[in-house]
């Protein structure tokens, strides 16, 4: 297939494809989704080989968020029953943060519901970012706390903070139906602001909210310009109670087919496979492991994700390996590129062939999902029971399952 033949030459020269090869990758048929696939994992092996990194989320923060974002479970007005709480202590988000580094996460994603942290937010976090690393000092921290005032990155960063994760989400051209409290021009700048003070960007977006395919490749062309580290790619979770519960749009194949075209359009960038990854690729999931060199293990923000073990599991099986502490996760040009800006943690080493709040999709799962703030919302969540299998094309809705363990409960997370 002379288009994929393409793309994998461009892929693997760090070159931008056009607009129309972009859109071409979404509108292949089910018969060639194979080769897709197969294509867009040689630009993934290039780069990041069969590694897989995993990371952990801890919602600092539940709930009660005064902005409108409509896939958001936390936004103002919400309905979903989701767990609602107020800051967790340091000594609380470090004891829940153990439990991914157990588990092999080598990043931990700090997410706090809001429009944006205040100065003392920035305080709280600060302390708990250095009650993290004091318990485990090789671990990557990404903050997720929704827009960030003028300073608040330096702070951040100067805190130990390695990265920070805030999501354009959608097109610019349709930003306005999704949320009308705060701007994309808005997101835009949280995230240069980021990158200015030296830490790892994160910025990603969420499908299925009843987007075109010209939206879907103007928001990852748009991320391609922005140059983050890391894109992570959630699938929407229509909880009850949002604006957007009724919005079932995606299949396994959909998912697989946008995941290839964000590696094709940032072919030496982490893509992080998030939140909704459950809900809508099921057991397709290890074939997107072709495609994404990154995962969350366990819970999302707001709701509960494939066990723990699970996805260790599938990692082995898909005959991939979970990337190591000591190894570096972006290919030398880009860690290079981002020691050289401040970010010395994320510098070139051994193996170097190569996450927040607004960001991310209140079903999301980079970092950044819910209502202003974390990716993982609504993340994908798988429901205790089996359940029969639906009908070719129908929804899955019997696999959304609202959290009620870890952070903010007495319950241990799912990790």
């Amino acid at each position: 297939m002379d288009l994929l033949n393409t793309l994998v030459d461009k892929g693997l020269r760090r070159e931008l494809p056009t607009r129309e090869e972009a859109l071409a990758v979404l509108a292949t048929s089910d018969d060639e989704l194979l080769d897709v696939v197969a294509a867009a994992g040689r630009v993934r092996r290039e780069w990041f080989g069969r590694r897989v990194k995993l990371n952990y989320l801890v919602n600092l923060k539940s709930g009660l968020c005064p902005e409108d974002c409509s896939y958001c479970s936390q936004r103002l007005g919400s309905k979903a029953e989701i767990l609602k709480y107020t800051w967790l202590k340091p000594e609380e988000a470090s004891e829940a943060a153990a439990a991914g580094v157990a588990g092999g996460a080598k990043r931990v994603c700090l997410v706090a519901s809001g429009r944006g942290p205040t100065d003392r937010d920035v305080d709280r976090v600060s302390k708990t970012i250095a009650a993290i690393k004091e318990q485990n000092e090789d671990v990557e921290v990404c903050a997720c706390l929704g827009l960030l005032s003028e300073g608040q990155a330096e702070r951040l960063r100067a805190a130990g903070a390695d990265a920070y994760n805030h999501n354009l989400n959608t097109s610019e051209a349709t930003y306005g139906d999704i949320t009308t409290t705060h701007t994309y021009a808005d997101r835009v700048d949280t995230v240069q602001q980021a990158q200015a003070a030296g830490m790892s960007a994160c910025s990603g977006l969420i499908a299925g909210m009843g987007e075109s395919d010209e939206d879907l490749v103007d928001v990852v062309f748009s991320l391609r310009e922005l140059d983050p580290d890391s894109v992570p790619v959630n699938f929407l979770i229509p909880f009850e109670g949002t604006p957007l519960a009724k919005e079932w749009h995606l299949t396994p194949q959909r998912c697989l087919r946008i995941l290839a075209m964000v590696r094709f359009v940032c072919p030496d960038v982490e893509v992080r496979l998030a939140g909704g990854r459950e809900v809508h690729l099921r057991s397709m999931q290890p074939l997107a492991l072709h495609l994404a060199n990154s995962i969350f293990l366990g819970d999302y923000l707001t709701s509960e994700g494939q066990e723990g073990k699970a996805d260790l599991a599938m990692i082995a099986d898909a005959g991939f390996e979970v990337e190591g502490a000591g190894t570096t996760t972006l290919p030398t040009h880009r860690a290079d590129a981002l020691a050289a800006a401040g970010c010395g943690s994320h510098g070139a080493g051994p193996g170097a062939g190569g996450c927040g709040s607004h960001g991310a999709a209140e079903s999301a799962g980079g970092c950044g999902t819910g209502g202003g703030c974390g990716p993982c919302g609504d993340g994908g969540a798988v429901a205790d029971a089996v359940a029969e299998p639906a009908p070719a094309g129908e929804a899955r809705t019997d696999l959304v399952a609202v959290r009620r363990r870890g952070a903010g409960t007495d319950l241990p997370p799912n990790a």
